[in-house]
């Protein structure tokens, strides 16, 4: 059986917060480190989230740094940390490109960077396409990623990840700073279908765990380019 999956989007980051989409691999702020201490709370007080086996999070600061932060009472049970870059952010702009591998072994020893794809955090080469600024590549990529997911063994898993790729090619919901999402794997009707997911009523109902995001589902795979835009282009101006 499929694990239950919590989506958590990062807490706060300084480009967030300073509308600096060029800040590279930007930190949390301290309202960030604020939203942190509040999605603490709530996953402790969650049932699911306390049998929680693993935590995967995007190699980028933002989201590593909110997992240790919110997630630290799971490590210090022995809940593995591991990052995947098929976690990233969608654009290529400087804020959703990570730091290299090297460095954020030395800053978070706590976090399992031995799987994390050899190409990070390159994402405009050809040898990257896997994570290329287009509809395709975030698609399927996303599909990816939930594939590597469905076949865990483990009961429970939460990913820390990004409010575009969360939002436009994994689960079709809105993800305010720190706020996170339950869902269930849906039955898979044919044999090569999509997979796709199920939000539980608690978080759909309320607009997320801590009741900060829409309620209101978008479709998936809107706002994504067919082509990658070009570098002059203003529709690069946030990355998504």
């Amino acid at each position: 059986m499929p694990p239950t999956l919590i989506l958590v989007r990062h807490a706060q980051a300084r480009h967030n917060a300073e509308n600096d989409f060029a800040l590279r691999d930007p930190d949390l702020t301290e309202e960030g480190r604020s939203q942190c201490a509040d999605l603490r709370k709530s996953l402790l007080e969650n049932e699911l989230a306390r049998q929680a086996q693993l935590v995967i999070v995007s190699p980028l600061r933002r989201t590593v740094q909110t997992a240790l932060r919110s997630m630290d009472w799971l490590v210090e049970k022995g809940v593995k940390v591991e990052a995947d870059a098929d976690w990233q952010e969608n654009s290529v702009q400087p804020c959703d490109t990570g730091s290299p591998i090297s460095q954020l072994e030395s800053e978070f020893a706590s976090v399992n960077f031995s799987q994390v794809d050899p190409v990070f955090p390159d994402k405009v080469s050809p040898a990257a396409s896997r994570y290329h600024f287009t509809k395709t590549a975030i698609m399927e990529r996303a599909q990816a990623a939930l594939k590597k997911l469905y076949e865990r063994e483990e009961k429970v898993v939460v990913v820390v990840s990004h409010s575009a790729f969360l939002r436009l090619a994994v689960s079709g919901y809105w993800y305010f700073n720190a706020d996170y999402r339950i869902f269930y794997f849906a039955p898979a009707e044919n044999f090569g279908d999509l997979y796709r997911l199920v939000q539980h009523e608690s978080t759909r109902e309320k607009g997320g765990g801590l009741g900060r995001s829409w309620v209101d589902p978008i479709v998936m795979g809107s706002e994504l380019p067919d082509e990658e835009p070009d570098a002059t282009s203003n529709s690069l101006s946030r990355g998504y």
